[in-house]
């Protein structure tokens, strides 16, 4: 498996002239400070990070007797996290963060991500928790949970899926009955909980959905707990084990090392919960968590297609095969106009990929600072940056595999596992069809297009004829499913269409922004215009006809 290499330069480029951070009115984040950053997070994701992926892929977690082992060097490297204050990086210094802004923290997450996706989803998770914490907690739990979770101290988890349930949350039985102290004991199983148990933390902070005697039917009689694996008093010392537990690992296609747990509650009376906000509003709260993974799921996409690609150019540029067609000597399949192609789609749609990402970190930020229509922005880009980034990550990694040749349906090259490890992406955090769902109803018909058209007026600023007429055609493809919203399911049968031509559309405006900013980089724009961006044609064209078949 080759060794990874952090795209930095590409990452400053963005930060600086694409989706710059002076844009946010920070100060305090100079060229020096943010080369600092980069170059530090990049040690510890090369040294320490990346060289346990593969033996951790193979290794796997391990649950024995309701507790989980991870994989060899997990916790020494979480450790050296923690110490390192990488956890704490944008979250709000009242609580022990580092306040950095979101555009600031994705270039260093997308590290933790690409140099092994198995360890990066505990940050990610542990973020969700803090996030929800935050906006829905009480004080005494913001004071009590916040720094503890910040610090990488303590991690938190989301437990939301039951067995039967799935992404239908109103289904979930995991039962929560009030004590008379303002405590509840909770009981029920949970299902597909990344992190549930783990060695790593002191002590892990589950988010639970359960539901109330009295408690109305379907999703607005759900309410969010917190429940920790281990009760601790005022001082943070572990008084006793809650009661809950790991019963079982996934054996799973890939991100074999991140232990996908089924979690036990209240099998010996109850498990110690404190209510997040009111009873009721679990599945609001929840959608804080939700929106927040969704975003750094886009982001995870992006990491492995780099990691894929970076293994495919090492391979291609090495492995002699074959003549140029042009005559000569042997060469290396890199210069094959084939694989050449092959190379090319997955460096573009990377970078494409990144740049779409960072572009909802920045109004993220903006959104933070109650800047006017921002959140409607992220908003907007959180259901496309999740399905279309993950989606192009599994395209990336199978063409990695290809590029390999029968080397990539071998495990030792690494291309492989970076497939498996790439197909979860666009299930979890929200099936990409919800959330072109998410796109389509809430969206887009919700304000009748407002929203999207506000987005539309932005894109317009390219200067591209090619890009131009594609965005009149997306503008068009949005008033269709206007015209049909009476008809839901005919909007649901064309929505991931919209949303692939959306998310492609939008990768080939981030592309013109970087060949402005760096015209040494116009091939990738150049290729991405006449071998990806026709693609939209195609999802044109189902939209407008497609409806009534499905």
């Amino acid at each position: 498996m080759p060794d990874y290499i952090p795209p930095i330069s590409d990452m400053k480029l963005l930060l600086e002239k694409v989706t710059p951070l002076s844009g946010l009115s920070r100060d305090d984040l100079d060229l020096d400070m943010i080369d600092a950053i980069l170059e530090e997070a990049g040690k510890l994701a090369t040294g320490a990070i990346a060289p346990l992926n593969e033996s951790s892929d193979r290794e796997g977690a391990v649950c024995t007797d309701g507790a989980v082992k991870t994989a060899k060097g997990f916790r020494d490297v979480y450790k050296q996290y923690v110490e390192g204050g990488w956890n704490a990086v944008p979250f709000d210094p009242e609580f022990g963060g580092q306040g950095l802004p979101w555009l600031m923290s994705f270039p260093i997450q997308e590290m933790w991500q690409s140099s092994s996706l198995s360890f990066g989803l505990c940050p990610l998770l542990n973020q969700g928790a803090v996030e929800a914490i935050t906006t829905h907690g009480t004080q005494d739990q913001k004071d009590f949970y916040l720094p503890r979770l910040i610090s990488g101290e303590w991690t938190g988890t989301m437990n939301l899926t039951e067995p039967g349930a799935g992404s239908d949350l109103a289904m979930i039985r995991s039962k929560a009955e009030r004590t008379g102290d303002g405590t509840y004991l909770i009981s029920g199983q949970k299902i597909f909980i990344t992190y549930g148990d783990h060695d790593m933390s002191d002590n892990i902070i589950h988010l639970v959905l359960a539901r109330l005697p009295d408690a109305p039917e379907g999703v607005k009689g759900i309410s969010l707990f917190i429940v920790p694996k281990f009760l601790a008093n005022s001082d943070g010392l572990f008084s006793k084990r809650n009661d809950v537990k790991c019963v079982g690992v996934e054996h799973k296609l890939g991100i074999h090392a991140s232990p996908t747990c089924t979690m036990q509650f209240g099998d010996d009376g109850g498990a110690l919960g404190y209510l997040i906000g009111e009873e009721n509003q679990g599945i609001k709260y929840m959608f804080t968590m939700m929106n927040n993974a969704r975003l750094s799921v886009g982001l995870q996409g992006v990491a492995l297609a780099e990691r894929a690609t970076q293994a495919a150019l090492a391979y291609a540029s090495e492995r002699k095969q074959g003549k140029a067609l042009s005559g000569g000597a042997s060469t290396s399949i890199d210069r094959h106009p084939d694989v050449r192609r092959m190379l090319l789609t997955m460096q573009s749609l990377t970078l494409a990929g990144r740049a779409l990402a960072y572009e909802s970190a920045f109004y993220l930020d903006k959104a933070v600072a109650s800047e006017g229509g921002a959140q409607d922005r992220v908003d907007l880009l959180t259901p496309i940056v999740k399905s279309w980034c993950t989606d192009l990550a599994v395209e990336v990694a199978s063409i990695g595999v290809q590029v390999h040749g029968g080397m990539g349906f071998i495990e030792e090259t690494g291309a492989a596992q970076y497939y498996r490890d790439a197909r979860i992406l666009p299930i979890y955090e929200g099936t990409n069809g919800i959330q072109a769902n998410d796109l389509a109803f809430r969206k887009v018909l919700r304000d009748n297009g407002m929203a999207f058209g506000n987005w539309i007026a932005d894109l317009k600023t390219s200067q591209d004829p090619l890009i131009l007429e594609m965005i009149s055609k997306l503008e068009d493809a949005a008033q269709t499913l206007i015209s049909a919203k009476e008809k839901p399911d005919h909007v649901a049968a064309v929505a991931v269409p919209f949303l692939n031509m959306a998310g492609t559309i939008a990768g080939a405006v981030m592309l013109e922004k970087i060949e402005k900013a760096d015209p040494a980089k116009s091939k990738f724009l150049d290729f991405y215009k006449t071998h990806i961006l026709p693609k939209a044609l195609a999802y044109d064209v189902t939209i407008r006809t497609g409806m009534t078949s499905v």
